[in-house]
């Protein structure tokens, strides 16, 4: 047996990682959300976050539990994400996380697809959300340890979390869409 055989295994024909805790590689790691600006598409990323990732013997069991520094936004652009740290938006000051914690996995068609079912807490409200959520594999890194990389998205109606800022058009319509595609790519460490 090879020690890249330790980072993954098989059960139920899936390709899982190795069981035990799994932290969040900040920097092999993006939390993004897109969002449509009028007719264009406006990508913004938070910077800081931490999170665990704790893989069952049976993987279904496994859990995950991330934080991210909302004051850490950017959109590349220094007036919007001031406008988005502000009570319009995120009110920063007065709700500094946001979170989510996990409360379901299944299965899906494919090996390597899944789906995980939270609770996304964002200005001190929480919603259930069910992310698509697909495994790329476990391997071991160049220093010794165990790496493996998740990536997973979900739409939400940001109204639903009291983001409900907006300014009309003269034409008709909003300024801002009120669906929101957010989007995790995450590498992790096995402790």
């Amino acid at each position: 047996m090879t020690e890249a055989v330790v980072a993954a295994r098989q059960v139920g024909g899936r390709t899982v990682p190795a069981a035990g805790t799994w932290e969040i590689d900040p920097a092999h790691s993006s939390f993004e959300f897109i969002a449509r600006h009028m007719m264009a598409k406006v990508r913004g990323r938070f910077t800081e976050f931490s999170g665990t990732i704790q893989i069952d013997d049976i993987p279904e069991q496994s859990s995950a539990k991330i934080e991210i520094d909302v004051n850490s936004v950017s959109t590349r652009d220094d007036r919007r994400d001031g406008h988005l740290r502000s009570g319009d938006f995120f009110e920063v000051e007065k709700f500094p996380t946001i979170s989510f914690s996990s409360t379901a996995l299944r299965p899906q068609g494919e090996e390597n697809r899944w789906e995980l079912d939270g609770e996304l807490t964002m200005r001190n409200v929480t919603r259930p959300v069910t992310w698509q959520l697909e495994f790329h594999g476990a391997n071991q890194d160049p220093w010794g340890g165990h790496r493996s990389a998740f990536s997973a998205w979900t739409e939400v109606d940001r109204n639903q979390w009291d983001l409900s800022w907006n300014a009309p058009l003269e034409t008709g319509g909003f300024l801002l869409s009120r669906n929101i595609r957010l989007e995790v790519d995450v590498e992790l460490v096995k402790q």
